[in-house]
């Protein structure tokens, strides 16, 4: 969206007002709700979904029509999930279309936006308006409430995840009734971070701050030997930061290290014997960089910066499959040191891993609740059998820190064994419960891994 089409679909521009509706960047196509349904498959082309019948409300009302009206169903965002978690034996109701920005509140400090809306169709307008949210993920295209729904992070020691941007959400609970959820509410941390157990949520206030730039540096080589001397200072050397590695030849083969150009930054030489990047590069360096964010220490808006990719860049769907472990930060390098261990079977099926840190957080579900966290990214070749039999490998080294995965990417770790590393998942479970009593949101993902 243009800034001369945001300014004019707004209320007059007064300081601490409420903006009125946005139109979308997404065009809102007039269709049926019901949409028929053919072979679909999630965005990197792994999963197929099960569900019988696909629906696309226009509206919070016409999502309301169907969750009372439908029996099994779930929501469906951008399909970025490699799982199932988003599947359904019968309906699933998709809220691509949901994808408005509702207000902007200056007095709160607060944007509001429907739930389907992606980070990148909104982020160079809240801009534009003055305001930034604390932090992004890699890519730009994933929806807000399915990337809170599953505590998806971006990095940095002080940065919580995405999640802990929320304030409030919207829920359409199993009988169609809406009820609104605000940090304060006891059910609060369970439903945000709520991996679809308790209805549809239809839209979600963030709170967000003053504009900032950020500048990215990238350094190539960093000696593995310096990765776990000075790791901690590594990963504290920006507001976020990102190693790349294949896990070969005793080195992180790439540090991306972004900083807010509001606080004090200095000049990055010697990087622990790293050396710096001559031009932008992409994670994969064998990969041209054209689409990924300006990097050789040039500032630019915290949207073209904090991301990995540029926010006009849509990736397509690409052969790759995704898993990521965390565990506690104080654990990261013994836990580098147990994935490197493995590197001469991990090396012919991965494409790149990143390690990122992230700050502990009070969702419920969420991987770094109540811990801060080092997180250990996988982008797989799309060599299914052979990374499905890798991946249990991996979490049996991982084991003795407690590893939890990440919600919506592929693992193997046994569902009692996994839920007793959650404190509060007989909480969460018993909650889950109370909103769907009838198990309308259940489904084999659900089934397997919480209940």
């Amino acid at each position: 969206m243009k800034r001369k089409e945001f300014i004019k679909t707004t209320t007059a521009v007064i300081a601490g007002g409420v903006f009125a509706p946005l139109v979308s960047c997404t065009p809102d196509k007039q269709s049926k709700n019901e949409v028929e349904v053919s072979e679909r498959k999630n965005w990197a082309g792994n999963y197929t979904y099960h569900a019988q019948t696909l629906h696309e409300p226009n509206s919070v009302e016409e999502v309301q029509q169907l969750v009372s009206r439908l029996d099994q169903q779930k929501a469906l965002g951008s399909t970025h999930c490699f799982n199932d978690i988003a599947d359904s034996p019968a309906n699933q109701i998709s809220t691509k279309r949901l994808n408005k920005v509702i207000a902007l509140d200056k007095d709160e400090k607060t944007l509001t936006v429907e739930a389907g809306a992606r980070y990148g169709d909104f982020a160079e307008t809240l801009t534009e308006q003055g305001y930034a949210l604390h932090n992004l993920a890699s890519l730009p295209h994933i929806s807000v409430a399915g990337a809170c729904a599953t505590a998806t992070h971006g990095s940095g020691v002080k940065n919580g995840n995405l999640a802990t941007a929320v304030v409030s959400v919207e829920l359409v609970k199993p009988d169609g009734s809406l009820v609104t959820l605000t940090k304060g509410d006891p059910d609060f941390y369970a439903v945000v971070v709520g991996l679809g157990a308790f209805g549809i949520i239809t839209k979600v206030t963030l709170a967000i701050e003053e504009k900032y730039e950020v500048r990215q540096d990238v350094f190539l080589d960093l000696p593995l030997e310096s990765a776990v001397t000075h790791f901690d200072k590594i990963m504290a050397s920006g507001y976020s930061v990102s190693l790349f590695t294949d896990w070969m030849d005793k080195k992180i083969s790439e540090v991306w290290i972004k900083r807010r150009m509001d606080e004090e930054v200095s000049e990055l030489t010697d990087f622990y014997g790293a050396k710096p990047a001559s031009k932008n590069i992409h994670p994969i360096a064998a990969l041209a960089a054209e689409n990924c964010t300006e990097q050789m220490g040039i500032p630019g808006p915290w949207f073209n910066r904090l991301p990995h990719f540029k926010m006009g860049f849509t990736p397509s769907a690409g052969a790759e499959l995704q898993s990521e472990y965390f565990v506690p930060r104080e654990n990261a390098v013994d836990a580098l040191l147990a994935i490197e261990s493995m590197r001469d079977q991990i090396h012919p099926h991965i494409m790149i891993s990143e390690i990122r840190s992230i700050a502990a957080d009070n969702f419920w579900m969420s991987p770094c609740y109540q811990q801060d966290s080092i997180a250990f990214h996988f982008t797989w070749k799309q060599n299914t059998s052979e990374v499905l039999e890798l991946l249990p490998k991996i979490e049996t080294v991982l084991d003795p820190f407690n590893v939890r995965p990440h919600w919506g990417k592929l693992f193997s770790i046994d569902a009692k064994e996994l839920q007793s590393r959650y404190t509060k998942h007989a909480d969460f479970l018993s909650l889950a419960k109370t909103y769907d009593p009838t198990g309308k949101f259940k489904n084999s993902y659900l089934t397997k891994n919480i209940y």
